[in-house]
């Protein structure tokens, strides 16, 4: 024990190995249900189930055991919602831009591998800095009506109006169920499975997420709408491991670029966001407001990216979730090594997990989409320069199925309404050379 307090300095930050085991738990719970989640939204790709949910447990238990061990973060790590969104439903999808799953992980891989360097050297500051926090707010918020969106349709709540479900330009047009006697039994349970996740979190109940999951699964039994899993445990399905290098042939190297920034950009800021959030809330920031130690946090959710892309998964990423562990005390990296161990301990429950459906995590997907969309609030919407990007940002994400079109279209309208309302001076170079290079993506299908 006294070796643990040195280590994460337990003493030091007020805590002990008890409440930093319960603190561990307690994230845990908050965003187990990424999990099934990751597996059953990155399998309509083709990967397999089984596989993803070993990789995506996989790139939790090494992200975070790296944040509790070298940053003594109380932070936990996982594959990123909204990041998983992009990879199923835009990268790999054949209605977007149709790379294949492989493609996707190099893509994924090559971010991470960027990222790392960033974390690395100093020029995270100078990017961070050059993005507005407007359009940050915005691409976070937009993110959160896609994931949202995606919930919904998961659910059966909003549906496809055309077969196809696309016309010219890539915009899905969707129809809302019109009544209840239209909805067809996984709908029925899928707004079940809200109501239940919605009370669960209104009344501040930890774990609300995953607790909904269980019990809409288990309604979802004891009516016949979800299979009975065959086992409870087993041993873990092999993940794609290396399947990252087969990806880097026959690419469109413009479209692979801007997937690659598009992914590294929403991975940097939700990281950097939500590591100012949960230091500040552990007491982990120094008199000037700055992170202690930041260097090394980056660092390990770059390392986790790289590591997820190898073995099979979208980007990884810091969880705001750990805040629930922070609330029950957690203060230390301990913390997260905790959270860690249940990530691995979990893993062989795939089998009982497996007959987990769309309709049982689109509850989920929706929730969280409503917590990542309460930053729009911070949006200056009075200043008309900044709410007419903004607003093109979090609108055409869902309506383009495309999360790098919302944040293109974002930065190239920004940049305009900066000049034409005569505060060019505010607009950093790094922006200008983000906006052609945007601009290039939109012509470059014109040109060949």
């Amino acid at each position: 024990m006294e070796f643990l307090n040195k280590f994460f300095k337990l003493q030091e930050r007020g805590s002990n190995v008890k409440t930093e085991f319960i603190a561990g738990l307690t994230t845990f719970l908050a965003m187990a249900y990424i999990l099934f989640v990751n597996a059953e939204m990155l399998s309509t790709t083709g990967m397999s189930w089984g596989a993803v949910f070993t990789a995506t447990a996989i790139a939790a238990i090494v992200g975070t055991l790296i944040m509790g061990l070298l940053a003594n973060y109380p932070v936990a790590l996982a594959p990123g919602m909204g990041l998983n969104a992009f990879f199923a439903f835009t990268i790999a999808a054949p209605w977007a831009l149709g790379f294949s799953w492989q493609q996707g992980l190099a893509a994924v891989f090559c971010s991470g591998i960027v990222f790392l360097l960033l974390s690395m050297s100093g020029i995270r500051e100078r990017v961070i800095n050059a993005i507005p926090n407007n359009l940050k707010y915005a691409v976070g918020g937009g993110i959160g009506l896609f994931i949202a969106f995606i919930g919904l349709k998961n659910a059966g709540i909003v549906a496809f109006d055309t077969p196809a479900g696309l016309i010219d330009g890539n915009i899905v047009v969707f129809d809302v169920i019109p009544m209840l006697g239209a909805m067809s039994g996984q709908t029925l349970l899928a707004v079940v499975g809200l109501l239940i996740t919605i009370v669960l979190y209104v009344r501040k109940v930890k774990g609300s997420i995953f607790l909904g999951i269980v019990a809409t699964s288990i309604i979802g039994i004891i009516f016949g709408l979800v299979g009975t899993p065959t086992s409870i445990a087993g041993v873990p399905e092999a993940p794609h491991f290396g399947a990252f290098l087969e990806g880097f042939s026959g690419l469109n190297i413009p479209n692979f670029l801007i997937v690659v920034f598009s992914l590294l950009f929403v991975d940097f800021f939700d990281t950097a966001g939500t590591l100012v959030s949960v230091g500040r809330s552990a007491g982990l920031v120094d008199e000037d407001g700055k992170l202690v130690g930041s260097s090394r946090a980056l660092l390990a959710d770059s390392t986790a990216t790289v590591v997820g892309a190898i073995v099979g998964t979208s980007n990884t990423t810091s969880y705001i979730e750990s805040l629930a562990g922070i609330e029950e005390g957690g203060r230390t990296g301990l913390t997260a090594v905790f959270t860690a161990l249940f990530f691995l301990i979990f893993m062989f429950f795939a089998p009982l997990l497996s007959v987990i459906t769309s309709a049982v995590t689109a509850p989920a997907l929706i929730m969280v989409g409503i917590l990542m969309a309460a930053q729009l609030k911070q949006i200056e919407w009075d200043r008309i320069e900044i709410a007419i990007p903004a607003f093109l940002t979090l609108i055409l994400m869902p309506l383009t199925y495309s999360i790098a079109t919302g944040i293109a279209v974002g930065f190239i309208v920004y940049t305009i309404t900066m000049i034409a309302a005569g505060r060019r001076k505010e607009l950093d170079v790094i922006l200008y050379i983000l906006s052609i290079i945007f601009i290039f993506y939109f012509i470059t299908p014109f040109l060949t």
